[in-house]
């Protein structure tokens, strides 16, 4: 243990005796840790909220889509022929025993909505659907109320508003009673959504309006395919749910029994494991520049230590003279090449957490570090340490203490 303490003390100040000289060396691991580090950041806090964003859909909840969703290449000319999913498809899957709840749904975003006095960004996601979508959608009307079916059947003017479109054209007021228009048409303000942040972090969910269906299509026409989300009566009917619905689907559009769908059935569980797939291809591309860096870093350790070793030649055989053996010059050299790694670790860690730290500052985008990515660094930069300097040791412990004596 002694001896440890001894080579940890020489190897520390080694490594403060020439700071420049060795910063520069670790260059390298520094930036292939720091590169982990910051990755897994942003990595795990997508992650965590992708989760707690989907969470709020409800257990018992899937949507039924036209188009696939979620991440990847998607040959969108392909999708595009499908038929659309219609009302009619709403109200069939509406009677499937399983199926409690069912609600249309379809969206324009990037739309401008404005008051006599104010107007906001065109950026507004204006939503059309039906009573059952408070639901269904998991969202919560704070103050106010949603539109209920008769509203819905008879096509009413009424809006229920998100929270940023509320604050920006009503500031410091209460907004209900009051009307908005959307594209020229008047719509009555009936209720405040509660703020729900943002989607993934990218996205706003209080940057919109929702109106019944009707209106919207009246707006925006009639020839879209609509999103359609179903809950199950219980939690544990949800696959039976799924079932009925693929199956009431491929009879309606009267699809082969070989053939695949013509439509896209999505649940939480679904696009989690498409995002956990997307992020483990990230963090294998991260992890590979990680070892890219720490190659080059370690190939850096490798020279620093092959001029130690030319430098203190005449140490070691004085050490060696004095009744040093292999093994204390072979650890000593060889604890000095961990440590300048793992100091280049520590350093890369601290870079990392502050790369994640300024993308949550200033982009508002959740970053948490796991502690496994700042141990597997640490362990992945003290390794190549340990590997590419063996061989300087190996020579320092091999040298004949007379020759090094007499090494100017």
């Amino acid at each position: 243990m002694r001896a440890f303490f001894d080579n940890l003390r020489l190897s520390l100040g080694t490594f403060l005796g020439n700071p420049l000289r060795s910063l520069l060396t670790l260059l390298g691991i520094v930036i292939g840790v720091a590169t982990v580090i910051a990755m897994m950041g942003l990595i795990e806090g997508f992650r965590l909220k992708m989760n707690r964003d989907l969470s709020q859909l409800g257990a018992s909840t899937f949507q039924v889509t036209k188009f696939p969703s979620g991440f990847g290449r998607f040959n969108w000319a392909k999708y595009a022929k499908r038929p659309n999913l219609t009302l009619e498809d709403v109200r069939a899957i509406s009677l499937a025993p399983s199926v409690g709840m069912v609600s249309a749904v379809d969206e324009e975003g990037g739309q401008k909505v404005t008051t006599a006095a104010r107007e906001t960004r065109p950026a507004v996601t204006v939503t059309g659907t039906t009573p059952a979508y408070l639901e269904t959608s998991g969202i919560t009307v704070e103050s106010g109320r949603f539109f209920g079916e008769t509203e819905s059947v008879d096509g009413r003017s009424v809006a229920v508003l998100g929270v940023d479109v509320a604050d920006t054209l009503f500031p410091n007021m209460n907004p209900l009673g009051y009307e908005v228009r959307i594209r020229g048409r008047a719509f009555t303000v009936i209720g405040v959504l509660q703020r729900r942040g943002s989607f993934m972090g990218m996205v706003s969910l209080d940057n919109q309006v929702i109106v019944p269906l009707a209106p919207y299509q009246m707006l925006y026409g009639k020839n879209h395919s609509l999103d359609i989300n179903v809950q199950a009566r219980e939690p544990k009917l949800l696959d039976k749910a799924q079932d009925e619905v693929g199956v009431l689907l491929r009879r309606r559009r009267n699809l082969a029994p070989l053939a695949p769908n013509d439509f896209e059935v999505n649940t939480n569980e679904s696009m989690t494991k498409t995002f956990n797939q997307l992020s483990g291809v990230v963090t294998a591309a991260s992890f590979g520049v990680c070892l890219l860096a720490l190659v080059v870093g370690g190939i850096g350790i490798l020279n620093i230590m092959l001029v130690s070793v030319t430098e203190r030649t005449r140490e070691i055989g004085i050490r060696k003279a004095l009744g040093a053996r292999k093994g204390r010059i072979l650890g000593q050299f060889a604890t000095e090449a961990v440590i300048l790694a793992l100091v280049g670790g520590v350093i890369g860690v601290a870079i990392g957490f502050l790369g994640a730290f300024l993308v949550r500052w200033l982009l508002r985008f959740e970053t948490v570090v796991p502690t496994w990515a700042v141990l597997l660094s640490l362990g992945m930069s003290s390794g190549v340490g340990l590997l590419f300097g063996i061989y300087p040791a190996a020579r320092a412990a091999r040298l004949d203490p007379v020759d090094a004596m007499r090494h100017d």
